[in-house]
């Protein structure tokens, strides 16, 4: 069902930290504009964890009015609370009806893969609509095993997909050899989504693509369709601008380029910080070289 870009979406900000609706509505409108196939809101990349409830409340809304039924949206809502996220799941159901919900496995609390499990098909019961499993032990330092994600696909029939960020390629193909019909599996990074759609990944959940929508989503639709010549030459005309976005942490370093862009600050929220000023240097020389290669 998740196939091709799904874009985790920044939230932007003021300078002075306040949201900044307008660019968000500015942001929407590009990935639909560049080939966007899903939006995914509220993800690691939107800054959740430091927005009210309130604030998300009107990121979903403004995110949802822009786009206007054009594009699929993807709620994220995670957390290390079990029953906390099962009334989110709830809400988000009775309230947006999404095309699905993103659920991150739970963090600090570092649960067994029995844990995983069970908190999965907890979340699973307490919706009708799809969800996608995300696994990004960088994050949650509790890796979800290729046999917990299998046993949760073929136990949860509403578990649609899994985000899979561990970077363990055999992992990843161990998921893809196995995995139930059905059942899909996405890249969670952005460097890595070429050999995984080699490898049978139907796609990407990505951040890189809200500053190169049309570029990402061009290599994408092009590995889709086998034409991995094509998507090569996208893929690493991209790859330094996508090295550079990640040196500092996400979504710090997206930001900066979407700043440079000229779509919004480059705010985030504390404990993050705005990418430095010899990081955005570099990234002003990529953007130059990306820009005179496209028009060679």
């Amino acid at each position: 069902m998740f196939t091709g870009t799904g874009v985790a979406l920044v939230t932007p900000f003021l300078p002075d930290g306040e949201l900044d609706l307008p660019a968000l509505r500015t942001l929407v409108q590009r990935q639909i504009d560049g080939g966007a196939d899903y939006l995914a809101v509220l993800g690691t990349t939107g800054e959740p964890a430091t927005l009210t409830e309130q604030e998300q409340r009107q990121v979903i809304e403004t995110v949802s009015d822009a786009a206007q039924g054009r594009i699929p949206l993807v709620l994220g809502a995670g957390g290390n609370d079990t029953a906390a996220v099962c009334m989110r799941f709830r809400r988000y159901t009775e309230q947006y009806r999404p095309a699905g919900l993103l659920s991150v496995s739970p963090y600090y609390n570092k649960p067994t893969q029995e844990g995983i499990y069970r908190h999965y098909r907890a979340l699973a019961d307490c919706t009708d609509l799809p969800v996608i499993i995300y696994n990004v032990p960088g994050r949650t330092a509790s890796n979800i095993s290729a046999e917990t994600t299998l046993r949760i696909a073929r136990d949860c029939p509403n578990i649609a997909a899994v985000k899979e960020a561990s970077g363990n390629v055999e992992q990843i193909m161990q998921i893809l050899r196995e995995r139930p019909q059905g059942f899909g599996v996405i890249s969670g990074d952005d460097l890595l989504t070429l050999p995984l759609m080699a490898a049978g990944c139907e796609g990407v959940i990505s951040v890189i693509a809200n500053a190169f929508p049309e570029q990402f989503s061009a290599m994408v639709r092009a590995a889709r369709a086998g034409d991995f010549a094509a998507a090569r030459r996208l893929h690493y005309a991209l790859m330094p601008a996508t090295q550079l976005a990640f040196a500092e942490g996400n979504p710090a370093g997206v930001k900066m380029l979407l700043h440079l862009q000229g779509l919004m600050s480059p705010q985030v929220r504390l404990p993050l910080v705005s990418a430095s000023d010899s990081l955005k240097l570099r990234m002003q020389q990529a953007l130059q070289v990306l820009s005179s290669a496209e028009h060679v």
